[in-house]
């Protein structure tokens, strides 16, 4: 698909609503750099957990992005990253307002410097990030619904969790990201909320392209 300027893509909601699928595969169809900002609080948090370090030593866990490489090409073990006890951890790290700081540059900057357009995808991206996004998405899903679908996810890595205790842990996740997540709510925000709870990858995906395709 090609579109005739460049456009920068938000595109934000809770954990397991199909948000990450979507924006890769948006930003593969148009050609797009894309950024999963998820992944850079990933880091931090996965170096929080190397060094053993506490999850209320703000200190120490400034300290730990301050020593994080932001560059892209860095590689890193997928399998590490996206582990749950990473996730939690990535999602503490997230509120500190300090280690927000030095990461919210380089989102803007990688939105900034992109030649075709840029799909960024996380929790703040519409509203912090880039709140001037041409297109601003919110893709969010019930509860029960993510939950089932994180479920299915774990046992497909061979890791054996409850129905229970992951339902019980997005609930956290979900209080702890409640702020910033229900900003995107606000009429001034304009973000366009697409629910996936009953709705196949490829319909989410449909959609999207036709809210794309209606953006002025």
């Amino acid at each position: 698909m090609t579109l005739s300027r460049k456009l920068i893509i938000a595109i934000d909601g809770p954990a397991a609503s199909g948000k990450g699928s979507l924006a890769k595969k948006l930003a593969e169809y148009l050609g797009f750099d894309f950024l999963d900002t998820g992944a850079l609080y990933r880091r931090v948090a996965l170096k929080v957990i190397q060094n053993n370090v506490k999850s209320d030593d703000i200190a120490a866990i400034i300290n730990c992005a301050k020593a994080l490489s932001t560059n892209l090409d860095e590689k890193y073990d997928d399998s590490l990253l996206r582990n749950d006890d990473v996730g939690s951890m990535a999602s503490i790290v997230a509120q500190i307002p300090e280690v927000r700081a030095y990461l919210i540059d380089f989102q803007r900057n990688f939105a900034k410097k992109a030649v075709k357009g840029a799909v960024l995808d996380g929790r703040d991206i519409g509203t912090v990030i880039c709140p001037d996004a041409d297109i601003k998405l919110f893709v969010t899903a019930s509860l029960e619904k993510r939950a089932q679908r994180r479920h299915k996810e774990l046992q497909s890595r061979g890791i054996n969790a409850t129905n229970a205790s992951v339902l019980a842990e997005m609930q956290e996740r979900d209080e702890r990201d409640s702020v910033r997540l229900n900003e995107h709510l606000t009429p001034h925000n304009n973000a366009i909320v697409i629910d996936t709870s009953d709705m196949t990858p490829q319909e989410v995906f449909d959609e999207a392209l036709n809210i794309i395709g209606h953006k002025p």
